[in-house]
């Protein structure tokens, strides 16, 4: 089994590509909660379902979110409501997060429900958030403190970030199964996410840092700055606010000694000797994903550098 760690739409890319190179039935995914928010009295779980969106093929692949035609009538009722429509929400998506909020009010957690939905849209993937506890990523800024969600959808990631913390983590648990999948891992791979907010989170859970850094087997980063700025989110500003030189040099430090090797872009080939000063093994390819093909290719040419079969 190949273990990824994942975020939402970088890691989407990736590992739809990936899960044709292996096989989906050799890929288990730990996915980051820590962006998970409560919106209209709904749980809605936005790399969780990009996910399972990216790899049932009906993501809305211009937005990198959502579900490919989706209609949007039901924000638009919630506004003539006065209800903040901010967080863009469409009708089919929100069957999603209705299905999951019904379950979650009755007991079951997340990782039972997150096997539902991803069966229910044919993916046999293995998917498990990396937690069943609410734990949420705050980003302390010039403006307040306020939820990820708010400062990346809301505030267009405006705010001076001061501090970025995770709230709830420290009681949080893996979800069930997390460890175990680490632990009979054949290879692990950190995807082209954000380090701080996208995997910063799983790592945080207790637990989950330590059973990687026990696991044997190679781990390897796909970096998702290329050329001195990140293709989607703001993992730029934040590595930058957290003193993390914006470039693969900065992913690799942000992991903390958590992986040996690195996959980054042609744009950034000249850093290959300060890379290798910070992780033994080092592979410079083109990482920008624009279609199927270059998605799989970039899986191919990982497994490949790693030596997976």
């Amino acid at each position: 089994m190949i273990v990824a760690l994942a975020g939402g739409v970088g890691a989407a890319k990736f590992l739809s590509g990936l899960s044709r190179v292996v096989g989906p039935s050799r890929l288990g995914v730990i996915v980051n909660t820590g962006d998970d928010v409560w919106m209209h009295g709904l749980r809605v779980c936005p790399d969780l379902d990009i996910l399972a969106y990216t790899l049932a093929g009906i993501v809305d692949e211009v937005k990198g979110w959502g579900i490919r035609g989706d209609t949007f009538e039901c924000l638009k009722q919630l506004g003539q409501f006065g209800a903040e429509t901010w967080f863009q929400l469409g009708d089919r998506d929100i069957a999603t997060h209705i299905f999951r909020t019904r379950h979650l009010r009755a007991g079951l957690p997340l990782s039972r429900i997150t096997d539902m939905i991803k069966e229910a849209l044919g993916v046999s993937v293995k998917i498990l958030p990396m937690t069943d506890d609410e734990v949420e990523t705050r980003i302390d800024t010039d403006q307040g403190d306020m939820h990820f969600e708010e400062y990346l959808v809301r505030e267009r990631s405006a705010p001076r970030i001061k501090r970025i913390y995770f709230k709830g983590i420290e009681n949080a648990r893996p979800s069930e199964g997390t460890i175990d999948l680490i632990r009979k891992a054949e290879g692990i791979v950190f995807c082209p996410s954000n380090p701080i907010v996208s995997i910063g989170p799983i790592l945080a859970v207790p637990g989950i840092r330590e059973a990687i850094a026990e696991s044997p087997v190679r781990k390897v980063a796909i970096s998702p700055i290329v050329g001195g700025k990140t293709i989607k989110g703001p993992a730029d500003i934040m590595l930058k606010a957290l003193s993390f030189e914006v470039s693969p040099v900065g992913v690799a430090r942000a992991y903390g000694g958590l992986i040996d090797a690195m996959v980054m872009d042609t744009r950034d080939g000249h850093l290959e000797p300060q890379i290798r000063g910070i992780v033994p093994r080092v592979t410079v390819t083109d990482t920008i994903m624009t279609d199927q093909a270059s998605k799989t290719r970039l899986a191919r040419e990982t497994m490949e550098f790693m030596g997976w079969d």
